[in-house]
């Protein structure tokens, strides 16, 4: 007997039963995306602001006097903005299950006034039912992104129990799943791919590279993310987002999961 099937053997079933089972939780102690508690703000404070180097929060002038703006989309988790506010309004969470339909969830507003696009919803899971087949395309990521990926073959996550499948070709997929910036010279290469999907075919957006731009949004090499190159049907941001948020927002597009994020407002 080789010695990996005798060690496979002795340590048993090595895979999560997340998300089978409600209390297993396959993320403790991992640290998400920052909380906001606007009620804790300073008059006048801009320190978060200033520190943010991706521009996820901004301060906005209205009626009424300063607002702090924040946008999850943005967000590259990088916790600075909790290190420096002196009143705890931004402090550190295990928020991780950031996956949603709309991009506008993903931005801090006063009242829960988004719901999930049931109409979308719907045409989702009378096409894929429960299987789902993912080409994926790297369109100028750092690698976070895909180090977080390749870990959902593994056996602890095992993606393929879900019927969640990764395949080579476009022609045989469902779902183009993005990571990074969408460069520049990525563009072309991004939409042959998603030109040689079949219809009915869905994008989602991995990382906050390509929800957004990330910290290079903007720059000589690229523009904003999939921001106007591709209709997106779901967000994750995160970096890069950890396995178990990739796996809930693939579960959220089946409808086989609850979006936990409307209006920049995390539910669990």
């Amino acid at each position: 007997m080789p010695i990996w099937t005798l060690f496979g053997i002795k340590r048993g079933v090595a895979t999560s039963s997340w998300p089978g089972r409600e209390d297993a939780d396959v993320q403790t102690g991992v640290l998400g995306l920052p909380r906001f508690q606007p009620d804790r703000c300073q008059e006048h404070c801009r320190a978060c602001a200033d520190c943010c180097l991706p521009g996820a929060i901004g301060i906005e002038s209205g009626s009424s006097g300063e607002r702090l703006t924040l946008d999850y989309g943005k967000c590259i988790a990088c916790q600075l903005c909790t290190e420096v506010c002196p009143v705890d309004a931004l402090k550190k969470s295990s928020d991780w299950a950031f996956g949603v339909r709309k991009r506008e969830d993903l931005v801090w507003t006063e009242a829960l006034a988004s719901k999930p696009a049931q109409e979308l919803t719907a045409k989702i899971q009378s096409c894929f039912g429960r299987s789902l087949h993912i080409r994926h395309v790297d369109a100028g990521s750092c690698n976070g992104c895909e180090s977080e990926l390749q870990a959902l073959n593994n056996p602890y996550y095992n993606l393929h129990r879900l019927g969640i499948f990764f395949t080579p070709s476009p022609r045989f997929a469902d779902l183009l799943l993005v990571t990074g910036s969408v460069t520049y010279a990525m563009r072309e290469p991004l939409l042959e791919t998603y030109n040689a999907m079949p219809e009915p075919r869905w994008v989602m957006a991995m990382g906050t590279c390509a929800v957004s731009g990330g910290a290079t949004a903007g720059g000589y090499s690229c523009a904003h993310g999939l921001e106007g190159i591709l209709p997106v049907d779901m967000y994750v941001p995160g970096c890069p987002p950890n396995p178990a948020a990739m796996i809930h927002a693939l579960l959220v597009l089946l409808n086989r999961a609850a979006q936990l994020v409307h209006g920049g407002h995390y539910a669990k």
